[in-house]
């Protein structure tokens, strides 16, 4: 009997959930997402200390000798991202996902530009921009920074996406994909209900992302549904059939060894949906947000985990840099 892994990858986009380049040619993907949080663990193994270094020496040759540290390092934050990014496409055939800094998640037009940069990087390696889905947090202000980079071709991934009224407003937008939180979600409900666990096909999170699928598939909206965030292996078997599904190291290994029958729980030609179509402005969406407890604590959560990670990468950056520039004392060199 053929792996969960071959066979969700039959019927779903399997995506490497990581920044680990081994991890990546190991499991041989078509797409790879990452974000603040696993460029920062992988900027921690030795392997790839290299690609910091080329980061930090790009920038510095690209903003000269007399730019200051901290100048060059925030010209290295986003360096190193696409220099990431770009060694990850050597191993992938599709596409991968370079998140804009998350501090910028309330900020329209600094998150265009900060996309368009993204891109401009790019295509200075000679990477196409279909090549890069850009990761924007699913703020009012991300999801209409995504509309206008979209009518650019610029391809956006919707991410930090913990409720329907997200869902939507992302759709109508044209988001090229979106990625709803599904363990994040469960964490919410275990902590908010002290239950220990939830049976798969009662999982908030899955529960969460198949109505999000079934109602953009009834209304004909192009935007892919990518789940992410999975806590075990069971939430994924319960999505399978889903566009795509973005799955960490540990749990696509976990999908590889266990041989058992999958069911194609997502399909097209079975939708459930009850919803009414439904179009929000950015009244409408506020207000919902305001009513959803779960999705406001958690997006306000991971914005602040993410950029967090980015300020504790920008220390590492700092660091690096101040060693390779510091000056050498000539009378301990003797």
């Amino acid at each position: 009997m053929a792996s969960l892994l071959e066979q969700l990858s039959a019927m779903t986009v399997v995506v490497a959930d990581t920044g680990d380049l081994e991890a990546i040619k190991t499991f041989k993907p078509r797409d790879a997402t990452t974000n603040p949080s696993l460029i920062l663990a992988a900027a921690q193994i030795p392997a790839y200390q290299h690609l910091i270094d080329e980061a930090l020496n790009s920038s510095r040759e690209k903003l000269g000798k007399e730019t200051s540290i901290d100048d060059v390092v925030i010209e290295a934050l986003d360096q190193i991202c696409v220099i990431f990014g770009k060694e990850i496409l050597k191993i992938i055939p599709g596409r991968v996902s370079t998140e804009v800094d998350a501090r910028l998640s309330f900020d329209t037009d600094a998150t265009i530009n900060k996309a368009r940069k993204i891109i401009n990087l790019y295509n200075e390696l000679g990477i196409e921009k279909d090549r890069v889905l850009i990761k924007i947090a699913s703020t009012w202000e991300g999801i209409k920074a995504a509309e206008v980079l979209e009518k650019d071709g610029i391809h956006c991934n919707l991410t930090l996406l913990f409720s329907f009224y997200q869902a939507v407003a992302c759709a109508e937008a044209g988001a090229t994909l979106i990625s709803p939180f599904v363990g994040r979600i469960l964490d919410w409900y275990k902590s908010a209900t002290g239950k220990d666990s939830y049976p798969g096909n009662e999982d908030p999170g899955v529960i969460s992302v198949t109505k999000i699928f079934n109602y953009f598939k009834s209304y004909g909206y192009k935007t892919e549904v990518m789940g992410a965030s999975f806590r075990n292996i069971e939430e994924i078997k319960e999505l399978a059939g889903c566009d795509l599904l973005t799955i960490s190291p540990k749990l696509l290994d976990q999908l590889r060894n266990t041989q058992a029958p999958l069911e194609k729980k997502l399909d097209l030609s079975n939708l459930n949906n009850l919803e009414e179509n439904i179009h929000l402005d950015k009244e409408s969406f506020d207000l919902l947000m305001a009513g959803d407890i779960m999705a406001t604590e958690k997006l306000d959560e991971g914005i602040k985990g993410f950029s967090n990670a980015i300020e504790k990468l920008q220390n590492q950056l700092t660091e690096r840099l101040q060693l390779i520039e510091r000056p050498v004392d000539l009378h301990l060199s003797r």
